[in-house]
């Protein structure tokens, strides 16, 4: 992960996203009213990370990410739920892909583990660069929003990490 941060992300391109949800959307049948909760979102928390992250899902291997359950309290977000949607955007906040998500489970930040370290498909798939990487990601986001943190923080109740696992669903050229 890439830990300077250059500028914060732009907002999302909302048209271009309801579009790209709308044509999902009717190529799979689904009606609007059937419709799957989704969000609209970059990974990471400046463009270069965005885009970085990006590449990383859709030409390599990164079908996991991880998030501080506190940050959806803080920010009064839904937290994510199997067969809920994402729109993923690039560093400018264009989207550029969908992704469902399969699983969601709630882990300490000493219990991830090898195989979900490289789901994550960063770095060098190990568990001891995610959590390097990780570390300083959350204390940096963290500390932008006036809180100090620490992996110890995990082993609190409402401070665990949300663990997630998606597949590509669109464009289908990228498609899992």
């Amino acid at each position: 992960m890439t830990e300077n941060i250059v500028q914060p992300l732009p907002p999302v391109n909302d048209e271009v996203a309801a579009k790209m949800w709308t044509d999902y959307l009717a190529q799979r049948g689904i009606p609007e009213q059937d419709a799957p909760h989704h969000v609209v979102e970059s990974f990471g928390d400046h463009p270069a990370l965005a885009d970085e992250l990006l590449n990383e899902i859709l030409h390599g291997t990164k079908r996991a990410t991880s998030s501080l359950a506190c940050e959806y309290d803080y920010y009064d977000e839904r937290v994510p739920q199997p067969e809920d949607h994402c729109i993923i955007c690039d560093g400018a906040g264009q989207p550029q892909a969908i992704l469902r998500v399969i699983t969601v489970e709630r882990a300490n930040f000493f219990e991830v583990d090898e195989e979900f370290a490289a789901a994550e498909g960063e770095g060098d798939l190990s568990v001891d660069y995610w959590r390097r990487e990780h570390e300083k990601f959350w204390r940096r986001t963290q500390k932008s929003i006036g809180r100090d943190w620490s992996p110890e923080d995990t082993r609190q109740p409402g401070g665990e990490l949300i663990l997630e696992r998606f597949e590509i669903c669109w464009p289908e050229e990228f498609a899992d």
